[in-house]
């Protein structure tokens, strides 16, 4: 039996995936909770082979909380289960050791397959995906622009354009202020802007955050 832990800010999210599961005879949902910090003590407390996981979450956003767990848990399977475009951020969430990444718009037999393949040690990505990491897309700009940016560099992007400080992204992080301001300025210059406004609208505009 495969254990998933399901973490979502939304309540609706996991208890649909609770339900979806009832009565799997391989999956069994054995807990969910809404934010990245709780990720931490239900996993310390509870046997899990597989975590569902939004990126947006309160307090600890998921690719944060992602890189954590796999320092402290790294047989650990993750899954991203997101609304975020997976050709932005599934490259990004597999550098920072998902195991997978899930559009919220997939089938329920497409999130099982998943969890499965997961598990036995495989990636799981759509098959668009898969391609896009296989073949250069010439006209797919988005696509190449993303692929400049790290992991880091996409963190500290949605955090700014989420409106937090270089402090607040510094703590959140775990990194010092300097290294944000490091950070900011190579996305300044990445997507070619001199400030703040316009670097937050240009991630908009290209559908980066």
């Amino acid at each position: 039996m495969i254990k998933v832990l399901v973490v979502d800010f939304h309540p609706i999210v996991r208890t649909g995936l609770k339900l979806l599961f009832a009565s799997d005879s391989e999956i069994k949902v054995v807990g969910d909770v809404g934010s990245g910090i709780e990720i931490f003590e239900f996993v310390r407390r509870h046997p899990v082979d597989v975590i569902i996981s939004e990126i947006d979450l309160p307090e600890l956003n998921g690719i944060t909380a992602l890189r954590a767990i796999k320092k402290e848990h790294q047989d650990l399977k993750v899954i991203m289960f997101s609304h975020q475009p997976e050709e932005i951020y599934a490259i990004s969430t597999i550098k920072a050791g998902a195991s997978g990444y899930l559009h919220k718009t997939v089938s329920t037999d497409t999130i099982r397959e998943a969890i499965i393949k997961v598990k036995s040690g495989g990636i799981y990505l759509s098959e668009a995906m898969s391609k896009n990491l296989t073949f250069t897309d010439t006209k797919n700009k988005t696509t190449k622009l993303y692929k400049r940016l790290s992991t880091r560099e996409v963190e500290v992007l949605k955090l700014l354009s989420s409106g937090k400080k270089n402090k607040e992204i510094a703590q959140e992080l775990d990194i010092n202020e300097k290294t944000v301001s490091t950070y900011k300025a190579r996305l300044y210059n990445k997507l070619n802007v001199t400030n703040l406004v316009d670097l937050i609208h240009q991630a908009k505009h290209k559908d980066l955050t």
